[in-house]
């Protein structure tokens, strides 16, 4: 009985620890509400209106914004329906820089983060200050002074020449290189300090251990170093690859017309009267539902690896 009873009083006093943690956690679903799934149900909602040729929309809802992405019926509609390569090719160009970018913030800041992260305690925060300091001005500042920098007549072609590496300005505005460069310098942080997090807790005696096994440095690093903080660069690439998929400073100010991304088609539809809103969201809702589903294909394995394969 009186176990009875002691199991009776601890069933009861986790559920109003239970209670209260979900009274805590209300804020915060308040917030993620308002901030987060309000506006993607308006996003999703205004996807399927149509467009009102003197600006904004009109309540009737079709599904012509997503036909008007993937089919081309021609100038007038009524052409015989073919496939809209237009868009999908702005979708391809925008995974390919993104994935770019990606690797080029891993390639840096892998090495950067194993490099403060092996500093003395003391001076790491110097370190990381260093690296976060820039990303106090907005990116917006940021982004045109990449632009000032890499003109034609900017600082860089001209050190370049009077150095004599070069007779004449190199053309990086733009171009692919310069949308490169602006989405690097935006997101190599969002590399840097997940790495550094995963291996400032790495346990260095692992590589010592390797190192006595007679591992040279390379095979450590592949085979010991990365594998114990595979979930510090992860987050990194994901850190950097959705935001450097949904960018349209850098592709705007850095890659011109020629050059458009997923962010700039996007925000060009929203851009005065004559926008075509549904479209804008469709292209929204579309870029979202992919990143959706390269997350959950990513949680699916991350789960797998955890439950040994199963």
């Amino acid at each position: 009985m009186a176990g009875w009873i002691t199991k009776g009083g601890h069933g009861a006093q986790t559920s109003i620890v239970d209670g209260k943690q979900h009274i805590l956690l209300m804020p915060a679903w308040v917030v993620i509400g308002i901030l987060l799934v309000i506006p993607v149900l308006v996003m999703l909602i205004y996807s399927f209106l149509t467009q009102d040729f003197r600006g904004g929309v009109i309540w009737e809802f079709t599904l012509e914004a997503y036909d008007q992405f993937f089919i081309d019926r021609g100038l007038f509609g009524d052409d015989p329906p073919r496939i809209e390569w237009t868009y999908i090719g702005i979708f391809w160009r925008s995974f390919l820089q993104a994935l770019f970018a990606m690797v080029f913030c891993f390639l840096i800041g892998f090495p950067t983060a194993y490099f403060i992260a092996t500093r003395a305690p003391k001076s790491r925060s110097f370190w990381l200050f260093l690296i976060t300091i820039p990303y106090w001005v907005n990116l917006l500042i940021r982004t045109v002074s990449m632009k000032f920098l890499i003109r034609d007549t900017g600082p860089l072609n001209n050190w370049l020449m009077s150095w004599g590496v070069i007779d004449d300005p190199i053309s990086m505005i733009n171009t692919n290189f310069a949308i490169q460069l602006g989405l690097f310098y935006s997101y190599l942080p969002f590399m840097v300090l997940p790495i550094y997090a995963s291996i400032e807790r790495y346990n260095f005696a692992l590589s010592e251990a390797a190192a006595d096994l007679y591992s040279n440095r390379w095979t450590t690093l592949f085979k010991v170093v990365i594998p114990a903080v595979k979930p510090g660069i992860i987050a990194g690439c994901i850190l950097v690859f959705i935001p450097s998929l949904g960018a349209f400073l850098a592709p705007d100010l850095l890659g011109g017309a020629k050059n458009f991304m997923i962010g700039s088609l996007v925000e060009e539809q929203f851009k005065g009267q004559s926008g075509d809103w549904p479209f804008g969201a469709a292209v929204s809702m579309i870029l979202l539902t992919i990143i959706m589903i390269i997350l959950l294909f990513y949680a699916r394995a991350q789960s797998r690896d955890n439950t040994g394969g199963h």
